[in-house]
């Protein structure tokens, strides 16, 4: 099809949004052909079916390139908890944490998974996204990790989304093996990456490298295999602390490294010297309320790609909605606007290694977003409102 009389945000590069005034794209075989003004559509293209988008602003698709969207139950009462002035401990103690999102998720079935997963997943298809990362990591059992990884790959058949999955075996250490995550590292963790991967379920392999997770030794182990497996490897790194995950990650070419609260001006040379994405992830922020923020000048000064995600997750944001990222990402962690955009489409497929979206210029897919809008700032701007007009996934409305 033809969409014409639009507003056309190329982000053709990364330093503007590359808007075409009373633009015109055509697609073809679920690929953008061309895109320029509305005058200077070539003829082949000029029959195509038309679609007249009456000025409306035109950008390319979302994309979450860091959700937890596959869990049982939820922690609405350890938030509860909290707020009431309970510490972690006492909150662990009451059955809560990562404990407790464990034992739902392995008592739940596939389908009861994707049930509940769905009505997450269809919240952000409403705000516009197209491609969604799934991670495991609420399972941390043989049986319940490739479970997860299958209802992430589920999501995709049952509704018009695109599904990237990261393994996240090294998420946690489950209570039967508290006190020794060296055993669960090579009892659990390794041999359900290699099962999990054996049925085609893993894209990337993914970790969290904090003092109350694994150390960079215990994960450098997890990505030897990933390697091994030629999967490509992300990690949660320096959310509450500076432990040397960034540099791990950047060594072992991560395509990103997430959270970065307490990375540093070394951790962003690293990062920029592997062309490792940055993904910023400010639900977290928020809902932890955090006081460190994660080092946006330094990624900016050393060019540094920085990506945007929900975090979607029951314990620490437990978010759906792509918008409030783009505008949590401004107010409290001084991105502009231009920057929450890329960190939500050009910058988030590089961080999931896709290379065909993120850009509205010929070759890439013609994965996009009419909104009713008339400037692309407004997306980060505005807080609670959803002025999707329409979602276009693959080439089709």
């Amino acid at each position: 099809m033809l969409l014409t009389n639009a507003r056309i945000a190329t982000l053709a590069d990364n330093d503007s949004y590359g808007l075409i005034e009373d633009g015109a794209i055509a697609i073809k075989d679920a690929l953008i052909a061309w895109v320029g003004a509305r005058t200077d559509v070539p003829a082949a293209y000029q029959a195509l079916e038309t679609r007249d988008f009456g000025g409306r602003l035109v950008t390319p698709a979302l994309i979450d390139c860091h959700t937890h969207v596959v869990f049982g139950g939820n922690r609405a009462a350890e938030f509860e908890l909290r707020l009431n002035g309970a510490s972690y401990e006492e909150v662990a103690k009451a059955g809560g944490g990562i404990v407790s999102t464990v034992a739902a998720t392995r008592d739940a079935s596939e389908e009861a998974l994707l049930a509940d997963a769905l009505t997450r997943v269809d919240a952000m298809i409403a705000e516009g996204v197209t491609l969604i990362e799934v991670k495991s990591g609420y399972g941390l059992d043989l049986n319940s990790e490739p479970k997860m990884l299958r209802v992430a790959r589920a999501i995709a058949n049952a509704r018009p989304v695109d599904v990237h999955t990261s393994y996240l075996g090294a998420h946690a250490t489950p209570p039967e093996y508290q006190g020794n995550p060296d055993a669960y590292i090579d009892d659990v963790c390794i041999p359900a990456l290699r099962a999990a991967h054996a049925e085609g379920l893993v894209d990337a392999v993914d970790g969290f490298c904090e003092g109350i997770a694994f150390d960079t030794a215990q994960m450098a182990r997890v990505f030897d295999v990933a390697a091994e497996l030629g999967l490509p490897v992300k990690l949660h790194a320096e959310q509450l602390s500076n432990i040397g995950g960034t540099r791990l990650a950047a060594r072992h070419r991560a395509l990103s490294a997430d959270h970065l609260e307490y990375a540093n001006e070394g951790d962003a040379e690293s990062l920029a010297a592997s062309g490792t994405v940055a993904v910023l992830l400010p639900g977290a922020f928020y809902t932890l309320r955090e006081t460190q923020v994660p080092p946006i000048q330094a990624f900016r000064d050393h060019h540094v790609p920085m990506a945007l995600a929900t975090d979607c997750n029951p314990g620490s944001s437990p978010m759906t909605s792509p918008l409030l990222a783009l505008n949590m990402g401004s107010t409290l962690f001084r991105m502009t606007p231009l920057e929450a955009l890329l960190g939500m489409t050009a910058h988030a497929a590089r961080a999931l290694g896709v290379e065909d979206r993120g850009r509205i210029v010929p070759g890439m897919r013609a994965d996009l977003c009419v909104w009713d809008i008339v400037h692309p700032a407004e997306l980060a701007y505005r807080i609670g409102f959803n002025p999707l007009h329409a979602r276009i996934f693959a080439g089709k409305q």
